[in-house]
């Protein structure tokens, strides 16, 4: 059994790091989705609900009988006649709590993209610290075996760990002019 697994992961296109890194990003959401308030499973639930097909057919058709029920024809004596007071009334309380429930997942969503936002530039500068350290070390490879490494302009400055305050300032700088 075990072999046939070995043979199953050495054939796949996969390699172990990234499956490594897939069951992190799944253990990530699943974290994520356990922190989650039950309001914020609420909202959840009420928004994706309130998008799909079904809600827009479900309002088609209250609206509809709401409408017929309140014509003034076959000997029923309308609730709520035209203009539609009430029904008016009923789906501005609705919008009101639809789009607070909106706001509620798009807040936490928002909270969640600017966490992946956090760890993207923590991986971009260790990803950025770990290539200039490559870089000097294959630099002096090639000076000990007297191999030439064509100078340009930006082969020191690539050489050089970035400083991430110094980056923020300089952006703060750019984004001021």
């Amino acid at each position: 059994m075990k072999q046939a697994a070995k043979e199953s992961m050495s054939e796949s296109p996969i390699g172990p790091v990234v499956r490594r890194n897939m069951r992190a990003l799944v253990a990530a959401h699943e974290r994520a989705e356990t922190k989650k308030s039950f309001s914020e499973r609420v909202s959840d639930v009420i928004c994706a609900f309130s998008g799909s097909t079904t809600f827009v057919l479900l309002h088609v058709i209250w609206f509809s009988a709401w409408i017929l029920l309140n014509l003034d024809v076959g000997g029923w004596e309308p609730f709520d006649p035209f203009p539609y007071g009430l029904l008016t009334m009923i789906v501005s309380l609705e919008a009101i709590f639809l789009s607070t429930f909106v706001l509620i997942s798009q807040n936490r969503q928002a909270k969640l993209g600017d966490e992946r936002a956090d760890l993207d530039v923590q991986i971009d500068l260790l990803a950025e610290h770990e290539v200039t350290r490559i870089l000097c070390v294959v630099t002096a490879i090639a000076e000990k075996l007297q191999i030439r490494i064509p100078a340009g302009p930006d082969m020191h400055e690539l050489e050089k760990d970035i400083e991430p305050d110094e980056l923020l300032k300089e952006l703060e700088k750019q984004a001021e002019n």
